[in-house]
């Protein structure tokens, strides 16, 4: 067989893989629990881990990062090519709480091997999708006979994104002029499925907040003052009711401003997946699915923005019944936000709109509690194109692309540093983040690596074939 840089990669990777597994384990062994003040010692030894790996690895810098919380992880390897592009990498080395407890099949601080899987609190999410790396870029190496990165290469490895990354925003800020970059790669996402390889194109941003309602100056007697004066608890109800209308868009005046609309280029690309909505639905733990009409299920939660009632609350209780109106209610609101909307006008149109529905005797507050922002690439982007020539290198078939309805600190290095997001992540569904006995598929691993591998060469320029 002859060695192209395809099979040189490959090769590389499958010889190196007993020593990359076992660096894994070692690391996953460390408890980075960023949520528990007790693990905080934990935090700080797995950024000490990092840097020394990463320096074994040949990166000529690799340094911690303090933040007024736990520790981040900063490396640099320059390119020889004056003209080389520089792409930053982005993860996290912090991890959820776990316990036997909890229903892990061993301890989770304990890796294992079993099945072609290495099981461990942090194996997917997201250990083992930053250390990948450190074999990818060893074999691109490897294969080109360079001494140095075919792009000028950057990590940047927080410590608190499993406590919803308080500090990164400042230390993005901070440290802009080192963090420069023309692409960012977030390696902190995952996979349609094992025998579907896909790249994420975007993330949902959101905006949360709590509306109270404030009535009488006590709880009155509902036979003596009820249906006479307003109902804080009704109210609520209503506003509630309100956030939706018959087609189940959001009613919020101004809400959709903005909005960047599916093209059908990417409607018909989502649905080519193969979506079994009954199986979806079972994760829902639900029997039906509603939303948005004129859209399906995957476009409302990946491409729609929306408005969900997460918390309603007002008046009595306790068991059995207590006649009142109650003299205040509440209710707990999140939205989450697509390419093209703005947190702040949003904030801005659901103030104005619960003012306008509530009536005299009834006065309000409303706390916004966390603001995240969206994130799209479009499908035409040069980088996207190259990471999806890279991952088709390396798992041989056709890649596809998705969204993620969820939200993370993609918008932040999207909005500080100016520069394209790209998502490369080989975690499917069946990994189990933040649940017990989570786990990473072990060859999903290795073709994450030879992606790695390849997308240095695809994104500089004057080459062919990201390798030849």
């Amino acid at each position: 067989m002859s060695s192209t840089p395809d099979t040189v990669v490959r090769t590389f990777i499958s010889d190196q893989n007993g020593a990359f597994l076992s660096d894994l384990q070692e690391w996953v062994r460390i408890p980075s629990v960023s949520a528990d003040p007790d693990h905080a010692g934990d935090v700080r030894r797995s950024a000490e881990w990092l840097v020394a790996k990463l320096t074994a690895t040949g990166f000529p810098v690799a340094e911690i990062w303090e933040t007024e919380g736990l520790p981040a992880v900063f490396a640099e390897w320059p390119s020889d090519d004056p003209d080389a592009p520089t792409v930053l990498v982005y993860g996290h080395h912090d991890v959820q709480p776990a316990a036997l407890a909890d229903g892990w099949h061993s301890e989770p601080f304990e890796p294992s091997i079993r099945d072609g899987r290495l099981y461990g609190r942090g194996a997917a999410d997201d250990k083992g999708q930053i250390l990948l790396h450190t074999l990818g870029v060893r074999a691109h190496l490897h294969a080109t006979g360079r001494t140095a990165p075919a792009v000028n290469l950057k990590l940047i490895v927080e410590g608190e994104e499993e406590s919803g990354s308080p500090h990164f925003p400042a230390l993005l800020r901070r440290h802009a002029d080192r963090l420069a970059c023309d692409t960012v790669i977030v390696s902190d996402t995952g996979m349609w499925a094992e025998d579907t390889p896909t790249v994420c194109t975007g993330m949902r941003g959101l905006a949360e907040c709590q509306i109270t309602l404030y009535g009488p100056a006590q709880d009155i007697h509902s036979g003596s003052f009820g249906g006479a004066v307003p109902n804080p608890a009704t109210e609520a109800a209503r506003l509630a009711a309100a956030l939706h209308d018959d087609a189940r868009r959001v009613a919020v005046p101004g809400f959709y401003d903005g909005v960047v609309e599916l093209t059908a280029r990417e409607r018909e690309l989502f649905a080519r997946l193969p979506f079994d909505e009954a199986a979806w639905l079972r994760t829902a733990h639900s029997t039906a699915t509603l939303g948005e009409a004129g859209h399906t299920t995957l476009e409302r939660i990946w491409a729609r923005p929306t408005a969900e009632v997460n918390g309603i609350g007002g008046g009595y209780q306790g068991p059995g019944g207590k006649t009142v109106v109650p003299s205040s209610a509440f209710l707990k609101l999140s939205f989450r936000l697509v390419a093209g909307q703005d947190a702040g006008q949003v904030r801005e149109a659901v103030g104005s709109w619960a003012a306008d529905r509530l009536p005299a005797g009834i006065h309000h507050e409303i706390t916004w509690t966390g603001t995240t922002r969206p994130c799209l690439t479009p499908l035409d982007d040069p980088a996207l194109r190259a990471l999806t020539r890279a991952m088709g290198r390396a798992f041989g078939q056709e890649i596809r692309y998705t969204r993620e309805g969820g939200s993370g600190p993609a918008a932040d290095l999207q909005d500080v540093l100016g520069a394209p997001v790209l998502f490369l992540g080989i975690s499917v569904p069946s990994d189990g983040w933040h649940g017990p006995n989570e786990k990473v598929e072990l060859e999903l691993l290795t073709k994450g690596a030879e992606t790695a591998a390849h997308l240095w060469g695809e994104l500089a320029p004057g080459t062919t074939g990201g390798d030849q």
